[in-house]
């Protein structure tokens, strides 16, 4: 096990005028045993970050770390990492003991001490029943779990994990996250999951790095990044629904955006004047969106409270304590 520092990582492809770069100088320092998750939409360079780390992108520039090693200039098979992939990528021809079992036996460890740590990752996973089947005989949930297992029996300094529960409904990624929080309780290793999804980013991590076009725009706690986002960015992105970030608002600061979550607004008397378009049921909790002087809100209130028609005007009051403000020009948090 051990931490991972970024320091001022670059990446670029194409040289010359040709040259274009993804990644603008990363810093991050990951402790060790921490559970990091790289969140944000596609294009935005996560998995880039990720396979930099894994050294399957060879770094443009700034320095890598996996313990007191600069890994910037070692092949993969080197960084003592191991890495599970969103296709699973399992031998269709090979028992699931046998695809767990395969990267020891290249490395020609003794037979008896592959069956300890596939047995032992079998356990971890509720695997052990099914040791003898074939991948095709599996769910994708079942699938997954041999993945993570493959990688569990190297026992590797650090886990990296590329989108590995995208390919899984709903229920099964739910069912999975819970999995993997349990699994690095029990292992304590080191780990990066990258995710577009910010709900699974939220529930997984310890702390989380939110990207935006190659720039790293928040690097905190799940807490922290939602209570306190660094940006506009991460505010509409971190969320569900997302927070409400206003220009034109009774009470707002020159020169500022004026931010405000769904929940932090109460249907009151008086207050800010929205014309609701639209109400979306959500079982113990209703959303409510309408427009403020033009701009779309969204209002979040419990299923008992009123449900305005079409078209009506409601009143609401945000919180004091819970506005936020943005820059206009810069997005950044004020």
């Amino acid at each position: 096990m051990a931490a991972i520092q970024l320091k001022d990582v670059v990446k670029r492809y194409g040289t010359g005028k040709h040259e274009l770069q993804v990644i603008h100088g990363v810093n991050a320092d990951i402790a060790d045993r921490e559970f990091i998750v790289v969140v944000g939409p596609s294009g935005c360079g996560k998995s880039t970050l990720l396979r930099m780390v894994a050294g399957l992108e060879e770094i443009s520039g700034g320095e890598i770390r996996i313990g007191d090693r600069v890994v910037n200039d070692l092949e993969p098979a080197e960084r003592d990492i191991a890495m599970v992939f969103q296709n699973y990528a399992l031998y269709p021809h090979m028992s699931v003991f046998d695809n767990m079992a395969y990267g020891l036996k290249i490395k020609k460890m003794p037979p008896a001490e592959i069956r300890q740590r596939v047995d032992k990752a079998a356990g971890i996973l509720e695997l052990s029943h099914l040791l003898d089947r074939k991948p095709r005989q599996l769910s994708g949930g079942q699938r997954q779990r041999v993945a993570m297992g493959r990688a569990i029996v190297r026992q590797p300094q650090v886990f990296l994990f590329d989108e590995p529960l995208s390919n899984l409904d709903a229920k099964l990624r739910a069912q999975t996250r819970l999995e993997i929080q349990k699994l690095h309780r029990e292992l304590g290793i080191t780990s990066l999951f990258v995710t577009h999804d910010q709900v699974e980013a939220m529930t997984l991590a310890q702390r989380m790095i939110v990207m935006n076009a190659g720039n790293m725009e928040q690097f905190g706690t799940p807490e922290e990044v939602y209570h306190r986002p660094a940006s506009t960015f991460v505010a509409s992105f971190i969320g569900s629904p997302p927070m409400n970030l206003l220009k034109n608002v009774q009470g707002g600061r020159s020169g500022a955006i004026t931010g405000i979550r769904p929940e932090h607004l109460d249907v009151a008397q008086d207050g800010w004047e929205v014309r609701t378009e639209t109400v979306e049921m959500l079982g113990a909790e209703r959303l409510i969106y309408g427009r403020l002087n033009g701009e779309q809100m969204i209002v979040r209130v419990a299923e008992h409270d009123p449900v305005p028609a079409p078209d009506q005007v409601i009143h609401v009051k945000p919180r004091e304590d819970r506005l936020h403000w943005f820059d206009a020009g810069t997005g950044k948090r004020i």
